[in-house]
C-alpha cells in the first residue's frame, strides 16, 4: 500500500505524540492477570531481542543494513516494535488495546517506513536491489545473503536501544503493579 507523501510526512511527526496516546491507552485499560502476564511478557521480551539485534547492525545513513535480521528482513526494529505491542497487549489483557495498536501501526508507522524506505533509496543505489531480495515485514526463513558483519554492542548503545529496554521494563512494573 502506498500512501499520498503529505500524508506521510504529517503522521512522521506525530509518531512519538501518538506514542504518548498509546502509553495512556494502555495504563488506562491494562487490566493484566497472572496469565495474560506469563504469556504476554515473553512474548514482548522477543520483540525486543529483535529491536536490539537490529540496533547492534544498523549504521544509520551511513551503510546500507544487509546483515543481522537485516538479511531476513528489511524493517526489523518495526516488527520487534510489532511483536512488542502484541505481547503488551496480551499482557494487558485486553483485546482493544491489540485494534489499537494495529490502528497506530497502519496508519502511522507504514507510513514513516515508506518514507524512510524513500530516503534510503536515494542514499543508498543498491536498495532497490536488496529490496527485491528481502521483504519489507514478513521475515524470510533463510537469510538473503551471508554477510561477515556482526554485532556489536557499541553500535546498540550509539543507536540508544536501550530506551527501548527501559520503555518495556516499566510498561512490565505497571502491569505486574495492577495484577497484583
Amino acid at each position: 500500500m502506498t500512501f499520498p507523501k503529505p500524508y506521510a510526512d504529517a503522521v512522521a511527526r506525530l509518531r512519538v505524540p501518538s506514542g504518548f496516546l498509546l502509553v495512556a491507552a494502555f495504563g488506562w485499560l491494562a487490566h493484566p492477570t497472572r496469565e495474560s502476564l506469563s504469556i504476554g511478557l515473553p512474548i514482548s521480551l522477543l520483540g525486543l531481542a529483535i529491536r536490539a539485534w537490529a540496533a547492534g547492525h544498523l549504521e544509520k545513513n551511513q551503510q546500507l543494513a544487509e546483515a543481522g535480521p537485516y538479511a531476513y528482513v528489511r524493517n526489523p526494529l518495526y516488527v520487534g516494535t510489532l511483536i512488542v505491542a502484541v505481547g503488551l497487549a496480551v499482557a494487558a489483557n485486553r483485546w482493544e488495546l491489540g485494534v489499537l495498536f494495529a490502528a497506530v501501526f497502519f496508519l502511522v508507522y507504514l507510513p514513516v517506513i515508506q518514507n524512510e524506505e524513500q530516503h534510503l533509496r536515494k542514499l543508498f543505489p543498491s536498495y532497490d536491489e536488496y529490496a527485491t531480495r528481502v521483504p519489507a515485514l514478513v521475515p524470510r526463513l533463510t537469510p538473503s545473503a551471508r554477510l561477515d558483519r556482526r554485532f556489536r554492542w557499541s553500535q546498540y548503545l550509539k543507536n540508544e536501544e536501550f530506551q527501548a529496554s527501559l520503555g518495556l521494563l516499566a510498561g512490565a512494573a505497571w502491569l505486574v503493579w495492577r495484577a497484583f
